[in-house]
């Protein structure tokens, strides 16, 4: 049986098509090598099993390993020391080969092991790994998956607090060359989760700073498609498939994976993809992320629980998104970094962004949906959809018209604030049910700022470029104007849209065709 692309817990390579991870682990090796402790805390699904597992073959070249999954331990095992120190013996002695520990530890692990020690404490466990690190000839390294099941357990931190003090005294005690622990949560912050001024200062502020971008690259989503491109000679257009890959996923490893298994195994055979070949193609990739965006998997659902249990963390996502706010990252604001460490944004030159495309079309779909059930424009495109869609095709004129007449209809006469800030959203709220099912939509990121946004909508291989602005003088509007035409550029289009949304008293609306160089821009100003 041939390998196919995984989503479920660590990708093996003999099974699995994955992406070349030898430099991101050479430069993990590296802090192993100099004996640093760190984490490797990252969002839901990006990896980190796999690259644990990885790091555990390299490392076993030259080390000892012990690889331990705190998920494996029960609530029971973290609720005294006892129960804690008596599985953590018996993990060590199923993780390390027989002739790695001598036999008077290993006698002494399994006497811990098996409760055969009386008042089994933390502080008689490290003393005999301690003893164990020091009579070893080979370096002994620890690496611990899935942190956060043992977060909320006294007895995890006052474990940390022990790696802590042999650490800073490990020139006399010997101890752990390199620990690595993985996890979501930035466990040099648990102390956030201790109210207890004796519990406040970190048990890990010894962990050095874990700096390795984990993502997928282009090129290495590419060298992955080239693997599978040599079992099946579907023909496709590698650089150009994984760029699109890419550019929608940014290279969060669940959304890479998922987007090509959904493309393997459910576009193609599909009634529009009879085939591979059919599949592995623009049209192909823009279906699997319909299916993907429509789905409820793992990862959004973990985002979404995360949207209910942090309330000011959704708060932060609608005043981007919906808003259009800029957000400056703000070193120290809770908001920021709880949405940085869950996967929801990150912070390119000081400024906070939406993840990926996936992410952020997904919030967008959620928060209007909220919306729409309450909303006179997405209930009359939903009503008036039919008349949309012509041949196949999207006429996307007679959608802005309708759209302009909506608004003046409802809010033509309005001068409220409120409306500037909720004018994209409603374009949005009008276009999503048009759309929904046979398309998709994204906000461009590289024009994206508070008085514009440009709106990619991709329907049946067309794509069409909407730009959304507010108006902010005829000066202003008119260099708009050359910017969208030269954007056009970009997409190989010979039309693109323009919608200003106007507040000023005097302001004068309507629909225009105009055409600048080659390029023609339907604008209404509304």
């Amino acid at each position: 049986m041939g390998r196919i692309f995984n989503v479920s817990a660590a990708c093996i390579p003999e099974l699995h098509y994955m992406v070349n991870m030898d430099e991101k682990l050479n430069q993990i090796k590296s802090m192993v090598d100099k004996g640093l402790y760190f984490t490797i805390n990252r969002a839901r699904q990006y990896g980190k099993t796999t690259i644990l597992h990885a790091l555990e073959r390299l490392l076993q070249k030259e080390y000892i390993v012990i690889s331990l999954d705190f998920q494996t331990f029960s609530a029971a095992d973290f609720q005294t020391e006892k129960n804690f120190v008596e599985n953590f013996c018996t993990e060590i002695l199923g993780s390390v080969s027989s002739n790695s520990i001598s036999p008077i530890i290993r006698g002494q692990l399994e006497q811990m092991a098996n409760n055969s020690v009386p008042n089994d404490r933390l502080s008689i466990l490290f003393r005999c790994l301690s003893k164990w690190c020091g009579l070893s000839a080979q370096k002994i390294i620890l690496l611990i998956d899935e942190t956060d099941s043992a977060s909320n357990y006294q007895v995890f931190i006052d474990f940390l607090a022990q790696l802590r003090g042999y650490y800073i005294s490990r020139d006399k005690k010997p101890i752990f060359k390199s620990v690595v622990l993985a996890g979501v949560y930035d466990i040099k912050n648990l102390k956030n989760k201790f109210v207890e001024e004796h519990k406040m200062n970190s048990p890990w502020n010894i962990a050095a700073d874990f700096d390795i971008d984990l993502s997928l690259t282009e090129t290495g989503i590419a060298g992955m498609l080239a693997d599978y491109e040599q079992d099946y000679h579907t023909g496709m257009d590698i650089e150009i498939i994984a760029g699109m890959i890419y550019d929608y996923t940014s290279g969060y490893p669940f959304l890479v994976s998922r987007i090509c298994k959904l493309m393997d195994e459910k576009v193609a055979g599909s009634v529009h993809f009879p085939g591979k070949s059919e599949a592995w193609t623009k049209d192909g990739f823009l279906s699997a992320v319909r299916m993907l965006l429509a789905e409820e998997n793992t990862l959004f659902e973990s985002l979404d629980n995360k949207l209910i249990d942090y309330p000011d963390l959704k708060q932060m996502l609608q005043e981007l998104l919906l808003h259009g706010s800029v957000i400056e990252y703000v070193p120290g604001n809770m908001g920021i970094r709880m949405a940085v460490m869950f996967g929801f944004v990150t912070v390119i030159n000081h400024i906070v962004q939406v993840s990926n495309r996936i992410f952020e079309t997904r919030l967008y779909n959620g928060f209007l949906a909220e919306r729409s059930r309450h909303s006179e424009f997405a209930q009359n495109a939903a009503a008036e959809k039919n008349q949309f869609i012509t041949d196949g095709h999207l006429n996307m004129e007679l959608i802005i018209q309708k759209f302009a007449g909506y608004y003046q209809e409802i809010f033509g006469e309005s001068n409220e604030k409120f409306l500037e800030d909720n004018g994209r959203c409603l374009f949005l709220l009008y276009i999503k049910p048009i759309i929904n099912g046979a398309g998709n939509y994204y906000i461009e990121a590289k024009t994206r700022t508070n008085r514009r946004t440009d709106l990619i909508i991709d329907y049946c291989g067309h794509q069409h470029i909407v730009e959304l602005k507010i108006w902010h003088g005829q000066e202003y509007n008119k260099r708009g104007e050359e910017q969208l035409a030269d954007y056009l550029d970009l997409y190989h289009a010979k039309k693109g849209y323009l919608i200003s949304f106007n507040f000023n008293q005097n302001k004068q609306t309507g629909i225009k065709r105009i055409q600048i160089k080659d390029k023609i821009i339907f604008e209404a100003v509304v």
